[in-house]
Order: C-alpha cells, then structure tokens, then sequence
C-alpha cells in the first residue's frame, strides 16, 4: 500500500509538472509533444529507480543531480538555487553578511585570519591579520573543519566569542564580538593619485553601485578642486546587475542617451535603458581601466564609454560576457537563475564571446573567431568590433609575475614575514610613501635562507617534455649532455631570482605590510606607485592632446 501511494505521488506530481509546462510552452510555441513525451520518460525513470533500485535514494540529491545536469548542457550562467543557497545569493547581490568583518584560511597547518576591513567588529577589536583562531564559541578550530566561516557568520547583532593566538607575543586573546551587517563595499576606495589625478575602483556591480560611484565623484571633486582627470578602476570586477551598469555609466554621460538594449526569445521581454538622471560631469577627462576578468556588467561600462568617445579604456581585451540573467521564482521558495537575452550597447555590438547553442560534438564550445566579428563604429567614426569582449584603446600585456615570486606568495612566506615585521615596527608613515629599504630586504632573504622555497620554471617544464619527446623518438643519448647542461645552467642561475625579481617581491612584501596598517586602501595606494596601468592611465591623463587625439 506505501509502494502504490508512492509511485501514484510521484505521477500526480509529473502529471501536474507536465501540465503546467505544457500551458506556459503553447504561447511561446514549443514542440508539446516532444516536451510531454521526455517528461514522461523522465518521470518514468525516476519512478523505476525510486521503486526498484538496490539502495534507498535521497530524493533531494537526485533530482538535483538532475537539474544540475541538465542546465549544465546549457551556459554557465543558467543555475538552480535552493532554499538554502538563497542566502549565499542574496549576498552576491547585496554584498551584505552577518560577521565580525574578518578572512580567514590556512596558513602553515593553522588556521590564520589573514586580512580584516576597516570599520567592523573584527578591526575595531584589535584582531590583526596573521593572528591564529583557536576557538569559535568553544569548539576548538582546526584546519581540517569544513565551514568554519560559516560558524562565525551569523545575524547582525548576534554575539561569537573566539580565542587567538598571537605568535610573536606569545599571547591567547579571547574577545565576544557583535556581529554586523558586514558590506566591503562596492566602492572600497577612492582618493586622488596625485595632485590632479582622482581614483574609483568599482569592484562589483551590486546595489548602489551608480550612487556610490557618483558620491565617489562628488567628494573627490568638493575636496580637489584642481582635479583634472579620473581613471575608473574595473578589473577584475566580475559585473551584476544590470541597472546599475545604466547608472554608473549615466555619471559620465547625458541624459536620455541609450546605454544597453536586451534582446531575447521572449520579444515582450526585449527592452532599451536609457540615462534617465542628469549627469555628475560629462567634460573631465576619463580612463577605464580593464582585464581579461571584468565581465558582464564592467564590459557595458567600458563599452558605452567606448561607444560615446567619453573616455579611455586602458588594460587587457575583458572577458566577452554578453549574456542576460533573469531570476525567477520556482516551486518551494527557490529560484531559477536563468540566461534570457543578449545585450547590444549603443554602437550595435554584441560582446558575447562565445556561442553556447553551437557546441562542438565533444560537448565543448569555442570563442567566435575573428572572421565572423563584425566591425562597428563609435559616436566619433572609430572602428570598434564585436563578439569577443571590449578591446581597450590602449592595451597593455598582463602583468604577470616570475615563478619565484608565485612560489613566495602561495606558500606564505610573504605573508608571514609581513607577520613578523608588523610586530616589530608598531607604526610606519603615510601608506602612499611607505617603502621597505635594503636592509628590510636583505632581512627577507635572511628569513627564507631556511625555507624550502622550491618551483620549477617554465622552462623547466619545457626541458622535461623535450627529454621525454627525445625517450620516445630514440634521440635521448644524443641530447641528455646537453638538457642536463642546460638544467644545471637554470638552477645556479634561479640563485639569484630573489634580487634579479627584487622589484615585484618587493611590491608584494610593501602591498602585504601597508595592509596591515591601513587595510584595503593601503594596498590601493601603495599600487599607485607600481601599477603599470594605473601609470599609464596617469600619463595619458596628463597629456591633453594625446587623450584627445586617441579619441577623435
């Protein structure tokens, strides 16, 4: 009697499911009988393996597994999230969390609060990054615990007591914080470069993004009134919601003027956004800077300012997201995030990099190639194309780090040394001046003469495929003198990368110690005097003419 309630629940709720699908698909057109005959056989499935199959199956998980899978054949963009995903999705949206204002991870088997924001519990304590969490509200903390950060989240106002270590006082501390609604900030800073030259980094595109670029603005241009340009920081800035790329654009550029139309499958769903606000200022002088990761939202920004010749875009070709997300609400309080639409900005293009619906027969999908991009023009004449992100006006090759240094920052040791100065230097200057000397350095190469710091250069690895090729091709004897020469070669020469990579070591260990005294803006304006694109964005600013004629 429990079997036939169970498969008759299981074909009542597929009937109903087949019904509902099979009046939503009659408007837009579908294929009904193609939808009803694979939800039958669907269902059939999930009957036969939910009455017969040898172990008792978690509903949940199945048909998760299901959805996961199937969405999956899709875009990466399309998800499912549950009831309980809802708060972690409410915070990519808000940017909101109920915490002390503190990260945590393993460093060196133990684990470290590595960095803390200025203006939350965690800072206002006293707790400092390379402080090492022993207790959480008495459960002892170790690095083998899952969601340890989880446990100390919770609701604002909400009270978490946890014992520290501080190592290089030998000391245990135990605070009881009061959680608060922790936001980093869509705009964790701003503030000028130099005398003339104002700095906004926008570093996701969650609520009040428009408003708080344009406070940003506001401020800078009330407390510098010989400010004469600004660099608009986006990289790495992964995007969001869609108006507020229309409102931190409209800080830029005129009323009325189109900023982003939407076309999908669902015509009545297709609109155009226009710049409903008067701007903040449309004359000064401004850089967009980008990378290879600013997505979605980040690239309508670039891309409009591109399309009107308002601006400068500085950096790397961005990451060629042009893809619409809706979310809508399904059955028990969850969601379906779901892509719906393209987005055009004002010049025509599309920056959507690949073509999901056109997979390869292994599954894979490629980028749109050059041959099919087709070319646009700007409000001014310039040509621009589409298909494959922005390309910048001025583009400038990644910076990219030696091997040494990777090696120095993914196994700690920068981290750690910064732990041991901080202690020994209680206050340092202003972080816009602050540099470590020769004799802080050489102190760095006395504090790592006993580590393993171990990494295997590129050409290393080139090396060891060329000696497995020549195993394979019978040519090993005649060329193992001369890779094992070359080997030797490379390792007395890796001797010296510590002084030969001096300079980008040391932006790292000055970024890392100016952290820990002034947080997140520290690290910004310690960048100003090593960033390449940001001295790039500098010396165009700087230069009228050139500005001027990039943009004609």
């Amino acid at each position: 009697m429990q079997l036939r309630k169970k498969i008759t629940l299981i074909t009542l709720i597929a009937a109903t499911g087949i019904s509902a699908i099979l009046f939503t698909s009659s408007s837009a057109g579908n294929d009904l009988f193609e939808i009803s005959k694979n939800i039958d056989i669907f269902t059939s499935v999930y009957k036969e393996l939910n009455t017969y199959y040898v172990d008792d199956l978690d509903p949940n998980k199945l048909m998760r597994t299901g959805i996961d899978a199937m969405l999956e054949s899709l875009d990466p963009y399309t998800n499912y999230i549950s009831e309980a995903e809802l708060e972690g999705y409410k915070f990519q949206i808000t940017g909101n969390y109920g915490g002390i204002g503190a990260t945590i991870r393993p460093v060196n088997g133990k684990m470290n609060i590595t960095d803390v924001f200025e203006g939350f519990p965690a800072a206002d304590a006293g707790l400092k990054a390379g402080d090492i969490l022993k207790e959480v509200d008495g459960f002892i903390v170790t690095t083998m615990q899952n969601g340890i950060s989880e446990v100390m989240r919770g609701s604002a106002g909400s009270e978490v007591t946890i014992t520290i270590y501080r190592p290089y006082e030998d000391k245990e501390y135990t605070y009881t914080l009061k959680r608060a609604d922790v936001n980093t900030g869509n705009v964790p800073y701003s503030g000028m470069i130099n005398e003339q030259i104002g700095y906004i980094i926008l570093t996701q595109f969650t609520e009040n993004a428009g408003r708080n670029v344009e406070q940003a603005y506001k401020e800078l241009k009330a407390a510098n009134p010989q400010l004469s340009g600004i660099v608009l920081d986006l990289r790495g800035n992964p995007g969001g919601l869609l108006r507020e790329a229309v409102e931190v654009s409209n800080v830029f550029l005129d009323k009325g003027l189109e900023i982003v139309s939407t076309k999908g499958r669902v015509k009545d769903w297709d609109k155009t956004f226009l710049s409903i606000n008067p701007p903040t200022d449309t004359e000064i002088p401004l850089v967009v800077l980008t990378s290879r990761s600013s997505a979605s939202a980040s690239e309508i920004v670039a891309g409009v300012i591109q399309d009107y010749d308002r601006g400068v875009i500085i950096g790397q070709k961005t990451f060629g997201k042009g893809l619409v997300q809706t979310t809508r609400d399904v059955s028990y309080k969850t969601k379906l995030k779901l892509t719906t639409a393209k987005y055009y900005i004002p010049s025509g293009r599309c920056i959507q990099a690949i073509d999901y619906a056109l997979r390869n027969e292994d599954g894979s999908v490629g980028k749109i190639p050059d041959s099919l991009k087709a070319t646009f023009q700007t409000q001014a004449g310039r040509t621009v194309y589409d298909g494959g992100g922005i390309d910048p006006d001025i583009a400038l090759e990644e910076d990219t780090y030696r091997d040494i240094t990777y090696t120095l920052l993914s196994e700690d040791h920068i981290f750690n040394f910064a732990t041991a100065w901080v202690a020994a230097h209680p206050n340092i200057g202003p972080a816009s001046a602050f540099t470590l000397d020769s004799s802080d350095y050489a102190e760095f190469a006395a504090y790592l003469a006993d580590k393993d710091v171990t990494y295997t250069t590129t050409t290393e690895e080139q090396l060891n495929e060329l000696e497995e090729s020549a195993k394979k091709d019978a040519y090993y004897d005649a060329v193992l003198e001369e890779v094992q020469h070359m080997r030797q070669r490379i390792e007395e020469d890796k001797v010296n990368d510590l002084y030969k990579f001096k300079d980008e070591i040391m932006y790292e260990l000055v970024r890392e110690i100016t952290g820990r005294y002034y947080y997140f803006s520290g690290r910004v304006e310690t960048s100003f005097r090593y960033d390449p694109e940001i001295q790039e964005a500098v010396r165009l600013l700087s230069n009228k003419d050139q500005y001027q004629k990039i943009l004609q």
